[in-house]
């Protein structure tokens, strides 16, 4: 089973760095493409930090944390995998996330962005951007799950 896990992992990296390859050829840097009107927009904007540019140009602490986190995150997913499905779900989108953009950051020195919302005021993002964020939303929910389960008396979230 952990195998299949690894393969949508891997599938979301391979969608998120041919969405980046897309971008780089097809948009100039800095460039905006109006794509749903009203809503979102694509741009090719090159990224040294984390949203908002927090820590930019830090890509030290990015490798570091990166590294940290893939192992945790393999680790958790090689002894947890019998698991609940919210959780190893949740885990497999954030090791793509993670990968996603450190592919870049290693090749290019920065990640590639090109989510542009034109309803709100948000960072740039890319599609490992957006996997990690889902990830990290799985894992609360198969927290809230799982405390509301053992509050009931139940075995936890599945």
């Amino acid at each position: 089973m952990l195998a299949v896990y690894l393969i949508i992992s891997a599938v979301l990296v391979g969608l998120d760095q041919w969405v980046k390859y897309l971008t780089v050829t097809n948009i100039q840097l800095g460039e905006t493409k109006e794509f749903i009107p009203g809503f979102m927009s694509f741009t090719n904007l090159r990224n040294t930090g984390a949203a908002w540019s927090l820590l930019e140009g830090k890509m030290w602490f990015f490798y570091i944390v990166t590294v940290i986190v893939v192992a945790v995150v393999l680790y958790i997913l090689v002894k947890n995998i019998n698991g609940s499905k919210w959780f190893t779900v949740g885990l497999s989108l954030v090791l793509a996330g993670a990968v996603g953009n450190f592919i870049d950051r290693i090749r290019l020195g920065y990640v590639v962005d090109m989510f542009q919302t034109e309803f709100i005021s948000f960072p740039i993002f890319n599609v490992a951007d957006s996997v990690l964020v889902i990830g990290v939303i799985c894992i609360f929910i198969y927290l809230i799950l799982d405390e509301k389960a053992a509050k009931d008396g139940k075995n936890g979230a599945n």
